[in-house]
C-alpha cells in the first residue's frame, strides 16, 4: 500500500475493523499515523482481526527513512518533497541527521507481541532506484522527466545518490529485522519505468547491494518490481528468497524465468467484479502458480474503495483450493 493511498483506505475502512479505533484515525494524518507506534501497530494488526491472513506488513511508506539524510518528505495526498535533490552538491550535502525512523522499530514490537503464533511480520523499504525517481522529481510523476533527465546527464550524480540510500535501506531495514521482521520486501515501484540496460545499470547492482547486506540475518527477502516483465533476466541477478510479480506477469513464466519462489499475482481489479468471476480469477492465478512455491498475493496494493466482502471471498477461496 503505497503513501498516496493509506491513509484514504485507513480513515475510510479503519473504523470498519475496529469502530472504538474510528474517532483517532480520522483525526490524524498520514504521518501523525505512522509516527504514533501505538495506532501504527494497530493499523497492522487490524486486517489480522478480520480476515484469516499469514502474515502482517508494518504500516509505514517507503519515503519514511528519507527524513534521517535531512530530507524533508510530506504527504498532500501523495509524497512530496520540499527541496528536490537535483544537483550534484546537493547529493554530496546529504548526510545523516538522527536515527532512521525508531518509531518503525516500536511499531514492529508492538505488532510482533500481539501477532498470534504462526503468523508472520513483515517490514519494507523502497529499492533505490525508485526512491531516487521520488527524491529528484519532487513526488509522484506519471513519465518521471526531471529524474529520467537527470540519469541521462548527470549519471555519476545519480549513482553517488544510490549509494547514499542504499546504505540508508540496509541500516533501516536491519533495524525492522531486529525489531522483529521476519521477512522484508524492497518495492521497486518505478522498476519499469527502465530499459533493460538502464536498469541493469542503475538498479540491479544497488538492490542487490542491499539483498547481500541483508543475507546474514537469515530473514526471507522478497524483491517487487512493478510493470517489469520486460526486466525478468536482470531481476534475476538481484539475491532473493521470494519476487513478487505484478498481473501483468505470468506467475508460470516469471518461475522458469527466474526458478524461485514467486508472489502475487491477481489483479486487484479483480475484487470489484461479481462473486464467480474472483472466484475463477483467483483460480486461474493458483493454478499458474503451480510447480514450485507460490506466496499468493495481489499484484500491486488493494484500492481504498474494494469491498471487504471481496475481499473475504479471495480469502476463503485460497484457502480452499487444494494444490496436492
Amino acid at each position: 500500500m503505497d503513501g498516496a493511498h493509506a491513509p484514504i483506505w485507513i480513515m475510510r475502512q479503519a473504523g470498519r475493523y475496529l469502530p472504538e479505533y474510528r474517532e483517532i484515525k480520522l483525526r490524524a494524518t498520514f504521518e501523525e499515523m505512522t509516527r504514533d507506534p501505538s495506532i501504527a501497530a494497530e493499523i497492522t494488526l487490524q486486517p489480522l482481526r478480520r480476515f484469516q491472513l499469514d502474515a502482517a506488513i508494518v504500516f509505514a511508506d517507503i519515503m519514511t527513512p528519507l527524513e534521517a539524510l535531512g530530507i524533508d518528505v510530506r504527504f498532500d495526498p501523495g509524497p512530496k518533497i520540499a527541496e528536490p535533490i537535483r544537483t550534484a552538491a546537493q547529493v554530496d550535502g546529504l548526510r545523516r541527521t538522527g536515527p532512521i525512523a525508531p518509531f518503525v522499530g516500536e511499531t514492529l514490537r508492538l505488532a510482533r507481541r500481539a501477532l498470534p503464533d504462526g503468523v508472520a511480520l513483515i517490514g519494507f523499504g523502497g529499492a533505490p532506484l525508485t526512491l531516487a525517481a521520488y527524491v529528484i522529481e519532487g513526488g509522484g510523476s506519471k513519465d518521471f522527466e526531471r529524474f529520467r533527465g537527470l540519469l541521462r546527464a548527470e549519471p555519476q550524480t545519480l549513482h553517488r545518490l544510490l549509494d547514499a540510500l542504499s546504505d540508508l535501506t540496509i541500516d533501516y531495514l536491519r533495524m525492522q529485522i531486529d525489531a522483529g521482521a521476519d521477512a522484508v520486501q524492497l518495492f521497486d515501484s518505478w522498476a519499469g519505468l527502465h530499459d533493460e540496460p538502464t536498469f541493469r545499470e542503475f538498479g540491479v547492482p544497488y538492490a542487490a547491494r542491499i539483498m547481500r547486506a541483508l543475507e546474514p540475518t537469515g530473514v526471507v527477502r522478497t524483491y517487487f518490481g512493478l510493470n517489469a516483465a520486460h526486466l525478468l533476466d536482470a531481476i534475476d541477478e538481484i539475491p532473493s528468497e521470494i519476487v513478487g510479480v505484478d498481473w501483468r506477469t505470468s506467475l508460470r513464466r516469471a518461475r522458469t524465468r527466474l526458478g524461485r519462489t514467486v508472489q502475487g499475482n491477481l489483479d486487484p481489479a479483480v475484487l470489484f467484479a461479481d462473486s464467480e468471476t474472483i472466484v475463477a480469477q483467483t483460480q486461474n492465478v493458483l493454478e499458474d502458480g503451480r510447480g514450485g512455491a507460490h506466496v499468493f498475493n495481489l499484484g500491486h496494493g488493494i484500492w481504498p474503495e474494494t469491498p471487504l466482502d471481496s475481499v473475504r471471498l479471495l480469502i476463503d477461496t485460497v484457502h480452499g483450493y487444494d494444490r496436492s
